[in-house]
């Protein structure tokens, strides 16, 4: 049986449980330190946290992959978890994909998968197989940072249908070390920036929010786990599908986004959105010319430089959410709606 298009998890409450594994990387040393501290910051907020054995952050991943796929599953098919969030990313997330129980998962109530970076691997299959709305936004380690103004929290996003309404912060940040101040707390601002258009102009779309990080989500094009395509088609709406860069040299993403284009992930969006990076460009492309060589010649309008990567701070987004999004002047603003 084919699974729903699209699926959301009931809103998250105060006192429900969230599950924490890794799966990707662990963490270790200050980086567990940092993971207790927002584990606690959880609890103090009222929520049961439960953490799970995948955690070791000694090797590349937390555990062998068979382990961390079936921990993984067991905390999205358990009823009593209401969320699950990895500490942070990783680098091979994609070993556990065929691995997850996806007929034990599509009996199961959609529960909240949270996080970004290597998570992205993880979010789209969820998304696209099962029909489940997924949150791309903070992975744990970066959930007790304050919000700026003008976004909102994901656990704001997880915990109602919306309408959720943010706008450009203008805020470019970057990252506290944990080796050197484990409980931050406040993002530290390092310059300002803004959305734009490409070509300028105004952009008012609407369309299914789905997408996450170049480097992970393009190796799932073409396989069973990154059928943007065939999700959209079944959907029967336009899509919005949004990308951001971590750290590959601009030749590469424009590899990864020719990879997406070639396997229809974007046959039915209506815009894309771009998330500011510090990625490095190449001596003969530019990141925006990576983007516009893959992307330009499908006459779809390229919104620049929002806050849904690797430069903070965040902006969550809801795989499967029905965005709007407007920029035109001093208005710059996406609209999500669970529903």
């Amino acid at each position: 049986m084919t699974p729903p298009a699209l699926r959301f998890p009931r809103p998250l409450r105060p006192g429900d449980r969230i599950g924490v594994t890794s799966p990707s990387a662990g963490a270790s040393g200050a980086a567990a330190t940092r993971i207790a501290f927002s584990v606690d910051w959880l609890r103090d907020r009222g929520f049961d946290v439960v953490v799970g054995e995948c955690m070791d952050g000694t090797g590349l991943t937390s555990a062998p992959a068979p382990q961390r796929a079936a921990e993984l599953t067991r905390m999205l098919a358990d009823p009593d978890i209401a969320c699950v969030v990895p500490p942070w990313g990783g680098e091979t997330a994609i070993d556990l994909v065929d691995l997850l129980d996806w007929d034990v998962l599509a009996e199961a109530e959609p529960t909240w998968l949270v996080g970004f970076s290597d998570i992205s691997t993880l979010l789209v299959p969820v998304t696209t197989r099962l029909g489940w709305a997924t949150l791309h936004g903070d992975n744990l380690a970066d959930t007790p940072y304050a919000v700026p103004d003008g976004l909102l929290h994901w656990l704001e996003l997880a915990s109602g249908p919306g309408p959720f309404e943010q706008h450009d912060s203008g805020l470019v940040a970057d990252w506290v070390r944990f080796e050197q101040e484990p409980h931050a707390t406040e993002w530290p601002r390092v310059g300002a920036g803004g959305w734009d258009v490409e070509g300028g102009g105004a952009v008012d779309v609407s369309g299914r929010l789905v997408g996450g990080c170049i480097e992970t989500i393009s190796h799932l094009a073409g396989t069973p786990y990154g059928d943007v395509r065939g999700w959209a088609e079944r959907l029967d709406e336009p899509t919005i599908v949004y990308v951001e860069a971590c750290e590959d040299h601009a030749v590469d993403i424009c590899r990864y986004l020719h990879s997406l284009r070639l396997a229809g992930w974007f046959d039915r969006a209506a815009a894309v959105l771009v998330g500011r990076t510090s990625a490095p460009d190449h001596p003969q492309l530019t990141q925006r010319g990576a983007v516009l060589d893959a992307l330009g010649r499908l006459d779809l309008p390229i919104v620049w430089d929002l806050e849904i990567g690797h430069v903070p701070p965040h902006l969550p987004l809801v795989n499967g959410a029905l965005a709007r999004v407007e920029v035109d002047g001093d208005l710059r603003r996406i609209t999500q709606t669970l529903g």
